[in-house]
């Protein structure tokens, strides 16, 4: 294949902007499938994805496009993910690209993610075409939109394209555009092969299936290739491309995208971000590869009955293939037995980690309060990452506690300044910039503590300001705060699955809200059930489970007082014998409690 006429790129947006409708259109105008066989979002393919409305995953489909002059042009196009928890799932895309489709709503401008992946594409050097979709609607604004783009992202807006990709307008015009300001890729077909593994999966019936973007040389059925990371050898079985249904061929050359079978069984045999190479006349210095993603919460996953916990196992080596992001790690729980440390890069990415859990692989699981990684300095200047508060009470002479900090962008329109800047105070959050992108929009950056925003302030941030507000965050650095283990006790009995860090400033607040949670949430017992919130063996909110109790008294019509209180003195007794050796059933609802602790 001519590489002159070989076009890769990315479609990049904030979330609900359009990715997924413009790449439907594409398809449709290119041919890739018919107008009976499209269906709305089409290469979002997980259940979850059409019941949320957002892309999760990334996906690649090769389209082939003839323009007004006759000639014929390949596009390896993928539709990416919006949202700020797979931010690492676009930089991936990105890397396979040599530019990007850059959509922003017409009605609401630029945004905190659409920043966000601006910076991505530059730092991977790719050509940039703003797409304005949305034109038809009424609140269109596309000449405020083409000031944003140059006074915010400093893009040249001359060359932007004005779509609906509802309504199939400016669609040709997209096409031209990308064969006209998207560089064609480069790499010689004669060298030894090389190629990027950047997304895996596995399938039931081939192994690992591998999607790779040819930097130089060829590959083709039979081929024995070489995994440089790992050092293992395999023999192509099959070479395809989606279009977007999978269609086989016979060899991928040098600056295109496809998938590849080898007949690759174990699933730690191959890594995101790998050089694979001709095992023949292999590539003497491998790609770069990808940075290391860096979990930034971390929650424990147990299944409920104790059987699954192989199945638990198998299904979370199975998911890490397909996303290189999440990490896990096996650890014992005093209240729930065998499970796993998982780390995520967001709370909604652990969400669909969990719902990708029970659905795909039929896994009952129960999941911890979600928690954010804290550097703990000793007096010997030793550090420690504590991912799991549980262990702090394993740590020995500690100094102090660092907790991680954010740099967090917020776009909002002018009249909920007052709203932000209120909860932002809540959050321990300091404002390091304001600037109006235009009159009735203002942009606000704060530095906040990454544990005070992972639960519910992206909820919170929403309904203050009735959905307006877009917000996108960057890690910045670990500072020292004044934090503390807030332990969770049930009669008496420690619940390690139930800890959380707390700043000490909040820790009553927030110990009194989760005990109130447990008592709504946890069943009444056959016994008094006592919830406390401690530090250390301070005891600083208390709630109580009244027993479920049998009125012994039903069947005493009259008689001496002294047998009426004989058998509620025997029924006490019991009561208190069973309080001792009873065990308190603790719900996956009550579990959950610890996410939100602000009333709701």
């Amino acid at each position: 294949m001519n590489q002159r006429r070989i076009r890769n790129f990315s479609i990049i947006a904030h979330i609900d902007h359009g990715k997924s409708t413009l790449a439907d259109k594409l398809i449709l105008a290119t041919g890739g499938l018919q107008k009976r066989e499209m269906k709305d979002q089409v290469l979002d393919s997980m259940d979850l994805e059409r019941e949320r409305g957002i892309t999760i995953k990334a996906q690649t489909v090769r389209l082939q496009y003839q323009n007004d002059k006759g000639e014929k042009y390949t596009f390896n196009m993928i539709d990416t993910p919006g949202h700020v928890d797979f931010t690492y799932e676009v930089s991936r895309s990105l890397a396979a690209c040599e530019g990007v489709l850059l959509v922003v709503d017409a009605t609401q401008g630029i945004q905190a993610q659409t920043i966000a992946n601006v910076n991505l594409a530059a730092k991977n050097n790719l050509a940039i075409i703003p797409v304005i979709n949305k034109i038809d609607l009424p609140s269109a604004n596309a000449d405020s939109v083409k000031e944003q783009l140059e006074d915010i992202l400093q893009i040249e807006s001359d060359n932007a394209v004005l779509t609906s990709a509802k309504e199939g307008i400016g669609i040709h015009e997209v096409m031209e555009a990308v064969v006209k300001h998207i560089p064609h890729p480069i790499g010689d077909t004669e060298k030894p092969f090389k190629g990027l593994l950047f997304d895996s999966w596995y399938d039931s019936y081939r192994g690992v299936v591998v999607l790779i973007r040819v930097v130089e040389g060829s590959v083709q059925v039979g081929t024995r290739i070489h995994f440089m990371a790992n050092s293992t050898e395999f023999v192509v079985e099959e070479l395809g491309a989606f279009t977007p249904a999978p269609v086989r061929i016979q060899s991928l050359q040098a600056g295109e995208v496809g998938y590849l079978i080898a007949g690759i069984k174990q699933l730690d045999q191959t890594k995101i971000g790998d050089t694979i190479t001709d095992a023949s006349r292999p590539t003497e210095i491998p790609l770069p590869g990808y940075k290391e993603a860096k979990p930034m919460v971390f929650s424990g996953m147990y299944p409920i009955t104790g059987d699954q916990y192989e199945l638990l196992r198998d299904a979370l080596k199975k998911l890490k293939l397909n996303d290189a992001s999440f990490t896990y790690e096996p650890e014992t729980s005093q209240a729930l037995g065998f499970g796993f440390r998982c780390g995520f890069l967001g709370l909604l990415h652990m969400e669909i980690i969990r719902e990708r859990l029970e659905r795909e692989y039929s896994v009952d699981l129960l999941t911890t309060a979600p928690t954010v990684i804290y550097q703990i300095h000793s007096v010997d200047e030793s550090t420690v990452l504590l991912d799991n508060p549980s262990k702090l009470k394993e740590i020995r002479n500690i100094d102090h506690m660092e907790e991680p900090y954010v740099l967090g962008t917020i776009i909002v329109p002018e009249e909920f300044i007052g709203t932000i800047m209120v909860l932002a105070r809540e959050r321990r959050g300091v404002q390091t910039k304001m600037e109006y992108l235009n009159p009735k929009t203002v942009l606000l950056q704060y530095e906040l503590p990454f544990g005070e925003i992972v639960l519910d302030f992206y909820d919170q941030l929403k309904s203050s300001t009735k959905g307006y507000a877009s917000f996108d965050y960057e890690f910045l650095d670990f500072r020292t705060s004044n934090l503390a283990k807030l332990d969770i006790l049930l009669n008496g009995e420690l619940v390690d699955a139930l800890s959380v860090i707390v700043h000490k400033d909040k820790a009553y607040y927030q110990g009194r809200e989760l005990a109130k949670k447990l008592k709504e949430k946890i069943p009444r017992q056959m016994f008094e059930v006592v919830i406390q919130a401690a530090i250390g063996s301070k005891v600083i909110a208390r709630e109580s489970i009244k027993a479920l109790r049998k009125n012994v008294l039903a069947k005493c019509y009259g008689g001496d007082i002294t047998r009426k209180r004989k058998l509620l003195e025997k029924q006490k007794a019991g009561k208190k014998k069973m309080k001792l050796v009873g065990k308190v059933e603790i719900p996956q609802e009550a579990f959950l409690a610890v996410l939100r602790t602000d009333g709701k």
